[in-house]
Parts: C-alpha cells; structure tokens; sequence
C-alpha cells in the first residue's frame, strides 16, 4: 500500500486524482445550482478552479521532474486566473460579502 502511494507521489500521477477531484467538486457545484437555483456561478467559480487547476499542474510537472518552462507555464496561468477572481470580487468599487444563512453574496461600496 505504501509503496503504491510512494509511486504516486513520485510521477505525479497524484495530481491526476487530485484534479479529477476538482472536477467532480465542479460538476457537483453545477448540478446544485441547475437544481437549486441558488450557490455560485460559473463566473464566481471559474477563475477559482483554473487557479488551483494551472496550480496543480505546475506541481504535475515539478514532480515529474520536466524542464523549468512546463513549470513555470501553468504557474503563470495560475496567476492570470487568481488575478481575474480578485478583480471579478473586488472590481467595480465592491466588495462581496456573505449575507444570510443561504450564503448569498451582497456587494457593498468600500
């Protein structure tokens, strides 16, 4: 049992579940919104995901042992998303705050 986790962890092949995990997270989110009616939307969530996404793929690679560019590629790619979740929050002279029990979002001026 050990050795198969070691052998995981030391291809990267850990990432892989990791990921298929967030993307379970992702349609399960989904599904509760369409049936719902209510949580986040895509646009809440999207550049969230690709954020840890593009993050998880840079420790793919880094665990793979692959050139220094196939790391830094998705690192910048986690930048970019993590950068247009903060302007997407705090844009428009807003902030987001949770309100309720129904965790429901109420932009307030700063």
């Amino acid at each position: 049992m050990i050795a198969a986790l070691a052998g995981l962890f030391a291809d990267g092949r850990i990432v892989d579940l990791v990921l298929l995990l967030v993307a379970a997270e992702a349609g399960a989110l989904w599904l509760w919104r369409r049936r719902a009616a209510r949580g986040p939307t895509w646009a809440d969530l999207l550049p969230n995901l690709l954020a840890g996404a593009f993050l998880l793929l840079a420790l793919r690679a880094a665990l793979a042992g692959m050139p220094w560019i196939w790391i830094a590629a998705p690192l910048t790619g986690a930048l970019l998303a993590h950068l247009a979740d903060l302007a997407r929050r705090f844009g428009a002279g807003g902030v987001e705050r949770q309100v309720g029990s129904g965790g429901e979002l109420e932009r307030r001026p700063v």
